[in-house]
């Protein structure tokens, strides 16, 4: 039995000592409250700006709430400002409402209501004339989704009036870059 003693402690203390060192391990993850986004909503911004004939600024901030993965509702605000140097000036604030469809990835169609107030200033030599109205419009458009966050279209204006419109064509291009 003495022969077997010392190969008995050792062995006690090698299973002592693999016990006591053994850890257990729990996996803790940390989520970064600023990569959490709400993937249905979402914030988008279209915007124009042209100098050719005159100065042309806009911009339509909005947000779209997808219902699925191909159909998504909206609100946004609108803001343009048109300037052709001594002749008018127009600027126009509104509010739209619009519901765009993707049938496929790479499509999307849209409907746009917008309900606009038009302030225009024309210089004549008489004087200004100044004007005030309300105009409805409603967009039908379509479109190309560049990327996930960017698409690019046109869309047409179903109520244009050639005499009484903002808009000096039906037809307008879009483009719209969401975040």
């Amino acid at each position: 039995m003495k022969k077997f003693t010392p190969h008995l402690i050792s062995l006690a203390v090698f299973l002592y000592s693999s016990i006591s060192f053994a850890q257990t391990t729990t996996d803790i993850a940390v989520v970064d409250s600023t990569g959490v986004v709400n993937k249905k909503l979402t914030f988008g911004c279209g915007f124009g700006l042209s100098f050719v004939g005159g100065t042309n600024i806009g911009l339509s901030p909005n947000l779209m709430y997808a219902v699925s993965d191909k159909v998504s509702f909206g609100a946004g605000l609108q803001g343009n400002y048109t300037a052709i140097k001594d002749v008018q000036s127009t600027t126009t604030f509104g509010i739209n409402l619009l519901t765009q469809y993707s049938p496929v990835k790479k499509l999307i169609t849209l409907v746009e209501f917008a309900e606009l107030n038009v302030n225009t200033k024309q210089e004549t030599l008489n004087g200004d004339i100044k004007d005030n109205f309300w105009e409805s419009i409603l967009f039908v458009g379509a479109g190309l989704n560049v990327t996930n966050k960017i698409a690019l279209g046109v869309k047409y204006n179903v109520l244009y009036k050639e005499d009484e419109s903002v808009y000096t064509s039906p037809i307008i291009p879009f483009v719209n870059i969401s975040f």
